[in-house]
């Protein structure tokens, strides 16, 4: 890709204008390191459900505020798509623009947020041991999966969405654009997508926590830039569980100032305080 000189002006205006806001203290703390994946056992007391979703699968949930979905690639083979909505009212969902641009960053890793449409918290990432996933390119379509594997038949993102959104009572105009887990996508400085190979890892996990009652539809098929080509036959495990409560200075609503406001929003939509007392 080349890039015209009006984008490249753009580009540096846009750049200019970070440095400024982060010159002003506006820009996000420093994140830590990825979670070793010897690391975060999970108490076996705390354990709602475990699933296995087999490769080309989906699987659609409810997890309610306070619990942890915990996705697993098993193989180190697999990328994960995820869609999420507002349980009470499906209008608000994910939405990966705001996620990317209100938090400053298109890497998802530990401590960031996955916001939603009316600018609350849906879901914090508060483990992650490969901060290799994709904001930006979005799930697998049939023409994908003809292009690269010769064979648009083997299942792929899109219509799993649109399966798991017709179990959970949704339509297909509520497939909306995914995030994708292990899935180690990058932009070079002409504005190329790389797959960054060696990135994923046997045994890699994230772990979701959901910051209000959601509905989520998961999705285990390659991601359009794998350059595997041959499908891959691997499954993906996931742990529902019961996870402590926030503290104060917890990493997701303290990471930037507008995850704070998220979590504010959180707390007026709940009608509470953000320390958790009834207004």
């Amino acid at each position: 890709m080349i890039l015209t000189e009006e984008q490249k002006a753009e580009i540096a205006a846009h750049t200019k204008r970070y440095n400024e806001l982060k010159a002003a203290g506006h820009a996000p703390r420093a994140l830590p390191a990825p979670t070793a994946r010897d690391a975060a056992p999970i108490d076996a007391a705390a354990v709602i459900h475990r699933e296995t979703i087999p490769s080309g699968w989906y699987w659609a949930t409810r997890l309610n505020r306070g619990e942890t979905l915990r996705i697993v690639n098993a193989s180190g083979q697999s990328t994960v798509s995820m869609l999420a909505w507002n349980a009470a009212d499906t209008t608000e969902r994910l939405n990966h623009a705001d996620t990317i641009k209100v938090q400053w960053a298109a890497r998802l890793q530990k401590g960031r947020v996955l916001l939603s449409d009316m600018g609350r918290a849906l879901l914090g990432i508060t483990e992650d041991t490969s901060a290799a996933h994709d904001t930006l390119v979005g799930g697998s379509t049939a023409a994908t999966n003809q292009a690269r594997y010769g064979d648009g038949h083997v299942r792929n993102t899109r219509e799993n969405f649109i399966l798991a959104a017709a179990k959970l009572g949704l339509d297909r105009r509520d497939v909306h654009p995914c995030v994708s887990f292990f899935a180690p996508v990058a932009v070079d400085a002409e504005g190329k997508f790389l797959w960054g190979e060696g990135r994923r890892h046997e045994g890699d996990f994230v772990d979701l926590r959901a910051e209000m009652d959601l509905l989520i539809a998961l999705s285990n098929c390659p991601h359009p830039l794998d350059p595997a080509t041959s499908y891959p036959q691997a499954s993906v495990e996931i742990v529902r569980y019961r996870a402590a409560a926030p503290s104060a200075d917890d990493l997701c609503r303290t990471a930037t100032a507008e995850a704070a406001r998220a979590f504010e929003n959180n707390a007026l939509y709940f009608g509470r305080t953000l320390e958790g007392a009834a207004q």
